[in-house]
């Protein structure tokens, strides 16, 4: 098994408190991380039609029967346990004694405040990140293959081509989950909305646009990216507030949680297509972002993450907010540093009245380079 960077944490929680709540994707090794770190805890999946029944038929004689250091998977499937498990808890008092883990976040949250609010800690685990699979040594030697590859667990294990993994995963996403969360009758037309919004990646969120292109209304554009989020497909990157200028745009970004995915959406099939490709600026963006993204969930923090961007079209792709000072990235998908990768940092420096320390520039070359304005960095060094 490839060590996850969130397993200190993991451990750290459940020292802590009584539950533990690991979610994310489906098939982002929650399942695999669990029994390889907890191996003397009792393994549940709700999934499993009989014990699915067990839980929702007679909760109380599931627990009795679970009482203690037992990893609950796809809890939310049985939304009435967790009444029963916040009266289990409170009797026992005991750090530790469940896990619970599943990949529909919306449902999970709103089981969790309903009945474990105070009593559980909330883990969030990703595919995999860039530095899980170098410490592995299985980061491809060539970025656009990173890309390409995405980090779905699965996809490395069995040294699965993309194209043998990803258009699969979509099928069963749409034919499962999100009938799960919704009510829709056109699925192929559900398709197309996912498609399009790969096409996008990168890029301000228009609504109206999406469903235009889509054939819908806006307001089932707006609910149909909420499923999306929900279930860990795409997330939408906030614009940073500060007000420097009133003149800020409010529209949030959108990307994808893998950029595998969202290469399989656009129907590449190789990844020497994407040196070329109309989207690889926003595709190496959406992989760079990932990477902060990712580090902040396997320190178990909440992203503070956000672009500053105005009217007038100056940019910067993102504001990391985690330290005691913000710090700005420019992402750059070229080889080659060229002078006008600082201009939106030398603008936002100005109206922020930050520093050079703060500002950084991330590109696909391979040297680092301390300048007197900003840094230069490679992938190895985000």
């Amino acid at each position: 098994m490839i060590d996850r960077t969130i397993t200190p944490k993991l451990k750290h929680f459940m020292k802590l408190y009584p539950i533990v709540l690991l979610t994310g994707p489906r098939q982002s090794g929650k399942s695999t991380l669990l029994k390889n770190v907890f191996p003397d805890y009792n393994y549940v999946s709700l999934e499993d039609l009989d014990e699915r029944n067990y839980a929702a038929t007679d909760p109380r004689g599931f627990i009795a029967a679970h009482p203690d250091k037992t990893i609950i998977d796809e809890a939310q499937l049985v939304p009435s346990i967790f009444s029963y498990l916040q009266t289990h808890i409170d009797k026992e008092q005991r750090e530790g004694m469940f896990i619970l883990s599943g990949s529909q976040n919306f449902l999970l949250m709103e089981r969790i405040s309903q009945s474990l609010a105070g009593r559980v800690a909330i883990l969030e685990l990703l595919p995999f990140s860039r530095n899980e699979l170098k410490t592995a040594n299985l980061l491809p030697t060539n970025v656009w293959q990173e890309i390409f590859n995405g980090g779905y667990p699965r996809l490395h294990d069995k040294q699965m081509h993309p194209t043998e993994f990803y258009p699969y995963y979509i099928r069963t996403y749409i034919e499962r989950d999100v009938r799960q969360l919704k009510n829709i009758s056109d699925l192929s037309l559900f398709t197309k909305f996912i498609k399009l919004c790969a096409g996008r990646i990168g890029q301000l969120l228009n609504y109206s646009s999406i469903a235009n292109d889509c054939g819908i209304s806006v307001s089932t554009a707006q609910a149909w990216l909420s499923i999306l989020e929900t279930s860990y497909i795409i997330y939408l990157l906030r614009p940073d507030y500060n007000n420097f200028s009133k003149r800020l745009v409010k529209s949030p970004k959108l990307y994808f949680h893998d950029t595998g995915l969202a290469c399989s959406l656009l129907e590449i099939k190789e990844a020497n297509q994407l040196e070329n490709h109309y989207l690889n600026g926003g595709l190496f963006e959406n992989y760079v972002i990932n990477q902060f993204l990712k580090a902040s969930y396997n320190n178990g923090k909440e992203p503070q993450l956000s672009f500053w961007r105005d009217n007038k079209g100056n940019e910067i792709d993102l504001i990391d907010n985690n330290g005691e000072k913000q710090c700005a990235y420019e992402i750059k998908s070229a080889k080659t540093f060229s002078t006008d990768f600082t201009k939106g940092l030398h603008y936002w420096t100005k109206l922020s009245s930050a520093d050079s320390s703060q500002c950084n520039i991330v590109y696909a070359g391979e040297k680092t380079m301390q300048m007197s304005d900003c840094k230069l960095l490679t992938l190895n060094e985000i």
